[in-house]
This record gives C-alpha cells, sequence and structure tokens, in this order.
C-alpha cells in the first residue's frame, strides 16, 4: 500500500498535475480533495470532465466518473457483491477506493487518454425499437453506424501510418535528389533554349508547339472522359439487363401463380401461424416460466450440504414409489373404462409430437431457406463488384468455361514460348560474355603492341574521333530533320488555322443571336431567382423555427433518458440493498447455528465482545502499571544515582593512575642527572 501511494506522489509531482505533495500531505487530504484530485486526473484524460465538483450534486458527480471509468473499462477489485460499497466508497471520497483508482489511472495514462477519445466516437448511442419504427430515425441510425465504420477504418488507417515509420533522413534524400533532377532539367532547358534561340521565328514555334501539346492533353483527357462514359453506359445496360431479367422472373411468377394457389399458400401460412401462437408458443412459454420460477426457488433456497441432497433424494424416491402404486391401483380399478381410450390417447399423443417436430422442422426450414436467400443476395452482389456483371447460368456458364479452356490453352502455349525465349535469352548472355572477354584480350593485346611501338593510346583516340564525328553528323542530321518537321508543323497549323476559322464563321453568327437570347434569359433569370430568394427566406425562416422546436425536443429527450437510466441505477442499487437486507435477515431468522454466525449481527456482536473482553484486560493491566510506576521511577533513579557514582568513581582512578606514572617518570629522570 506504501508502495502504491509512493507512485502515485510521484506522479501527481511531475508534469502536468505538479501537485508538490508528500507521502504526509498527500495522506492528510480529505474526501473532497481526495475527489477533486481523482476529477483533475480524469480531467486530464478527459477534458470534458475538467470540472469543480463542488458546483454539481454528488450524485452526478459519482454518475460522470462511473460513466468514464465504465469506458476505460476499470474494474473494482473484489466480487460483483462489493460494486455497491465502491460506489458508495466514491461518492463519499474514501481513501480506500479512490486510491486503487488514482494508481491505476496513473500508471497508463497516455493509453486511457487514446481510449477516451476514441470512447467519444465509437460509444454507440442506443436508440430505443419503438423509435427505429420511424423511417427517418431508422435512415439517420444507419448513417451514424456506417460513419463510425468509416471513423474506425481512418483511425486503423492513421495509426498504420504512424507506426510505418517514413523516416525523415530517407525523405531528406529523396528532397535533394529531387532537386538535383530539378537543376539538372532546368540546365537542360537553358541549353535547349540557347540552341533554338538562333533559329528564325523561334518564339511563334515555340508557342505553337505549346499549343500542340495543350491540344494533345486535351485530346488524351477527351479520350479518357469518352472511356470512361463508354464503362459507364456498359454498367447502366448491364444493370438494365439484370433488372430486365428480374422483371421478367415476377412476370413468370404472376403468371404461374393462380388465385386459386395464393389463397392456398396463405391458408397454410396461417394455420401455422395460428399452431405457433395457439399451442406452440403459449406452451413453452409456461414451461419456460415453470423453470424459471423452479429456478427461482432453488436460488431462494439456502445453500445445501451432501447429506440434505441425500435426504432429498431418499424423498423423491419414496414419492415416486407411491405414485407408481397409485397408478398401478388406478389401472386396475378402471382398466375396463380406459382402455377403450388408452389407443386414441396415445395416438393423440404421437400426432402432437409428430405435429410439433413438423413445425419445429417447418420453422427451422423457413429460417434456413432466409439466411439462404440472404447468403445468395451477399454473394450476387459481391460478385457483382468484383466483376461488374452479373452470375452466369446455364448455358452461359458452359460458354464462359469453354472459353476459359481456351484461353488456358493459349496461355500455356504462350508459356512454352517464354521459356524458349528465356532459354535463348540465356545462351545469347553466355555468348555476349565470351565475346567481351575475347574483346578485353584483344585490347590488351592491341595496347602491349602500341606500347611496343611508342604509339600508346593510338586506336582509343581513333575510336574517340569516329565517334565524335559520327555524333556531329547525327546532330546535323538530327537538327536538318526539326528544321523540316518544324516548317511543316507551320504550314500543317497554318492550313489548320485558316479551315478552323472558315469553319467557325457560320457558328460566331450563330453565337450573336444566342448572346441575345442569352441576355433576355439572364435577365428573366435574374427575375425568377428574386421570387426564389423570397420564397427561400420564407421557407428558412420556417425551418428555422421547426429546428429549434426539434432541437428542444431532443434536449428534453436526452435529459429524460439521462433521468431514466439514473433512475433505474438508483432502483438498481435499491434493489441490491433490499436483497442484502433479506439475505441477512434470512441469515439472523435460520435455524442453523452456521448460517447464523454468517449473519453480520452476529458478526458485529462478536467483535464487540471481543472489544469489550480487550478493553477489560487493557484495564487492567493499565490499574498494574500504575500502581508499580512509583516504585519502579524510584528504582530507575537510584539505578541512575548509581551510575553517576561509579562514572565519578572511574574518572577518580583513571586520575590517580595517570598522576602515579607522571611522577614515576620525573623520579626516574632525576636519577639520570644524578648518574651523569
Amino acid at each position: 500500500m506504501s508502495d502504491q501511494i509512493q507512485f502515485i506522489v510521484e506522479k501527481l509531482n511531475q508534469e502536468p498535475f505538479r501537485k508538490n505533495y508528500n507521502l504526509i500531505t498527500f495522506d492528510s487530504l480529505e474526501s473532497m480533495q481526495l475527489l477533486q484530485l481523482l476529477n483533475d486526473v480524469l480531467g486530464e484524460i478527459d477534458p470534458k470532465h475538467a470540472v469543480d465538483i463542488r458546483e454539481e450534486l454528488p450524485e452526478q458527480t459519482a454518475k460522470r466518473m462511473l460513466g468514464l471509468l465504465g469506458i476505460l473499462k476499470y474494474k473494482p477489485p473484489g466480487s460483483i457483491s462489493d460494486l455497491s460499497a465502491f460506489r458508495q466508497g466514491l461518492v463519499t471520497g474514501s481513501k480506500p477506493v479512490i486510491h486503487p483508482v488514482l494508481h491505476w489511472l496513473l500508471q497508463r495514462t497516455n493509453e486511457l487518454k487514446k481510449r477516451a477519445y476514441l470512447a467519444r466516437f465509437l460509444v454507440k448511442l442506443e436508440v430505443p425499437a419503438e423509435f427505429l419504427q420511424d423511417d427517418t430515425v431508422a435512415d439517420i441510425n444507419k448513417q451514424y453506424e456506417e460513419l463510425m465504420e468509416a471513423f474506425k477504418n481512418l483511425h486503423k488507417e492513421c495509426e498504420q501510418l504512424k507506426t510505418s515509420g517514413l523516416s525523415t533522413a530517407e525523405i531528406r534524400r529523396d528532397i535533394s535528389a529531387m532537386e538535383e533532377e530539378k537543376d539538372q532539367l532546368i540546365k537542360r532547358v537553358e541549353r535547349l533554349k540557347k540552341r533554338v534561340e538562333t533559329v528564325q521565328n523561334h518564339q511563334r514555334m515555340l508557342e505553337i508547339a505549346r499549343q500542340l501539346r495543350l491540344e494533345k492533353e486535351r485530346e488524351e483527357s477527351l479520350a479518357q472522359q469518352k472511356q470512361e462514359q463508354k464503362n459507364q453506359l456498359f454498367h447502366a445496360e448491364q444493370r438494365l439487363q439484370r433488372a430486365q431479367l428480374q422483371l421478367k422472373e415476377m412476370h413468370h411468377a404472376v403468371v404461374d401463380s393462380k388465385p386459386e394457389s395464393l389463397m392456398k399458400k396463405l391458408e397454410e401460412e396461417i394455420n401455422f401461424n395460428s399452431y405457433l401462437v395457439t399451442e406452440k408458443i403459449p406452451r413453452e412459454l409456461e414451461s419456460k416460466k415453470n423453470s424459471a420460477y423452479f429456478l427461482q426457488k432453488v436460488v431462494a433456497e439456502p445453500a445445501m450440504s451432501q447429506s440434505d441432497l441425500n435426504v432429498l433424494e431418499i424423498k423423491i424416491n419414496e414419492v415416486n414409489a407411491q405414485m407408481n402404486q397409485l397408478i398401478e391401483k388406478r389401472m386396475m380399478k378402471y382398466e375396463p373404462i380406459d382402455s377403450k381410450f388408452s389407443m386414441y390417447r396415445q395416438q393423440a399423443s404421437i400426432i402432437s409430437r409428430k405435429k410439433e417436430a413438423k413445425a419445429e422442422e417447418l420453422q427451422a426450414a423457413k429460417e434456413e431457406m432466409s439466411s439462404t436467400e440472404r447468403q445468395m443476395l451477399q454473394k450476387t452482389s459481391q460478385a457483382q463488384e468484383l466483376e461488374g456483371s452479373e452470375v452466369l447460368k446455364g448455358d452461359e456458364f458452359k460458354h464462359y468455361v469453354n472459353k476459359l479452356r481456351s484461353k488456358n490453352t493459349f496461355y500455356k502455349k504462350k508459356r512454352l514460348e517464354i521459356a524458349e525465349i528465356t532459354a535463348e535469352y540465356g545462351i545469347l548472355q553466355r555468348t555476349e560474355e565470351l565475346l567481351k572477354q575475347r574483346h578485353e584480350a584483344i585490347q590488351q593485346q592491341l595496347q602491349t603492341i602500341e606500347d611496343k611501338k611508342g604509339i600508346s593510346g593510338y586506336s582509343y583516340t581513333q575510336e574517340e574521333l569516329e565517334r565524335v564525328s559520327a555524333v556531329k553528323s547525327e546532330m546535323d542530321e538530327m537538327k536538318g530533320r526539326t528544321l523540316d518537321n518544324m516548317s511543316e508543323m507551320v504550314k500543317k497549323l497554318n492550313t489548320m488555322v485558316a479551315e478552323k476559322k472558315a469553319s467557325l464563321a457560320p457558328v460566331i453568327k450563330e453565337l450573336r443571336q444566342l448572346r441575345q437570347k442569352c441576355q433576355e434569359l439572364t435577365q428573366e433569370c435574374d427575375e425568377k431567382k428574386i421570387q426564389y430568394d423570397s420564397c427561400a427566406a420564407g421557407l428558412e425562416s420556417n425551418r428555422s423555427t421547426l429546428e429549434q422546436e426539434v432541437k428542444g425536443l431532443l434536449e428534453e429527450c436526452v435529459q429524460e433518458e439521462g433521468n431514466y437510466r439514473y433512475i433505474n441505477c438508483m432502483k438498481r442499487n435499491l434493489e441490491i440493498q433490499l436483497q442484502r437486507a433479506k439475505e441477512e435477515m434470512k441469515a439472523y431468522v435460520s435455524p442453523d447455528p452456521q448460517e447464523r454466525r454468517k449473519a453480520i449481527r452476529e458478526q458485529y456482536t462478536r467483535m464487540i465482545l471481543e472489544q469489550e473482553n480487550l478493553g477489560k484486560k487493557l484495564r487492567e493491566k493499565q490499574k498494574v502499571v500504575r500502581e508499580s510506576h512509583g516504585p519502579n521511577m524510584k528504582q530507575i533513579k537510584m539505578w541512575q544515582d548509581f551510575e553517576q557514582l561509579m562514572e565519578c568513581k572511574r574518572e577518580c582512578f583513571l586520575k590517580q593512575q595517570n598522576q602515579a606514572a607522571i611522577g614515576q617518570v620525573i623520579q626516574e629522570g632525576g636519577k639520570d642527572r644524578l648518574v651523569l
């Protein structure tokens, strides 16, 4: 316990609390101060709880703290029966209750902060079933659950990104590499600009090239939009086909069904449901009630030993024997009359049992059919999401399998070709390595010959000259081609511009007329917009009033729900206290002495007697101590005086010995002088 308190004091003296406690000041805190300290720790975990407990009622404080501790999954020490004591101790600020809570909270503050943050979004608001019958409330509740699932997924992704740990060094290296590439690209662009500046009308050509690039990008974006629209059209056609198939199936079902068959099915369902409601379910409910009644009786009975069980078994056997005897007597007495009905009774019981079994089988089959239908719908939706088309059936599936087989053979054939190509590629790599080795050997021989002749580096310089000349010729050819291409491009662009102008002339005329119409329509649109704004303002004012009413009703609903929960909790507490009082009364009234000893009253009476006996013994001991106090003090005083006397004698003896030793030394010195 001291280690626990020391740990709490150390944590409270650190950031962010800075309480400057020691063990004595912390232990001397009152109940209200302890509760405020616990509230401060909870407020650090969840900022909503950073309040002054003096400004709210004790019941509200306890309810709020218990709610947060439940969210944080704090388990009080002890059994379930100690929960009421824990709640009472939390309300009163008891040290044995609050110290373990503080120790548990301060051990895992960061983890609990995260849990409290997640609980703000993941603690589900329970909506009563009668409210969910409203479509609007059900839709909002569904959206609420979907948003909760989306928050879970996003939080998991965020945690994974945090733990993945992209190091800053790697990011800096990437940034530096990208900056180097950027510098290289800028230099390359500048070199190209210098080369192009020598060409006539280079600005106009660059502008034309830029326009061409923009048009190409626009063409690519239009092609992409066209492809997306094609895909959307394809998916829409598939949805249309599926809807048409479903419509055909529904038509077939309606055509095949007749009023007589539908009435027959409805009568069968009504008979089955009426059997369930009138016979099966009431019987099962009665049996459940009986079993619950017997279980309650068993729970209410006191604990039984093995001897009690043996006695009950003997009684049960005796009662069974008496029942068998009575049944035999009854059969002997009424056998001629009952013999006619026994067979019918047996048949009726057999038929009723068969009927119950068939009803259960039918119920199980219906549940299984509904579950398989749900699974089928889920599988079809998953298949449609994955493949984008409906599930194949019959001949279509066979055709699809044949197509897959043909693709499989084609895949195997191509795989063999790839294997042959890879083998040939390995052979070519090996030949290339051998040729490189031979080339290196020949180069070394050539270099040694050049060294001997005194013309080292001749072959290298010759190769460089040939390479430079080849590059120069290629650059000249490329320049010529680029100039030709640019001139052709300029001609094409000029012709295209002229064609566009000619084609756009009638369009421009139409555009002028359309502009006039557009002006007229804009005027009309402004007038309509003014009307719309006035109507929207009126509707907005009505909507704001309705929203205020809804907000007030929602707040009232929340308040009533809180009152309901608080009353329910108080009711549970009172029931638990009443149950404990009943158990105490039962144990106190019980004739069994062992059971009576378990009663709290008996325990307290025993403790009171033990304390009274202990008090008597202590009073007697106190009396003996008082009587012997005076003589004992005198004896202590005499021993102290005797000790002082002996100490004085010891000091005198030591002084006398020191004086004798000094005189002897003086005498020996005088004798030595006389001898000299």
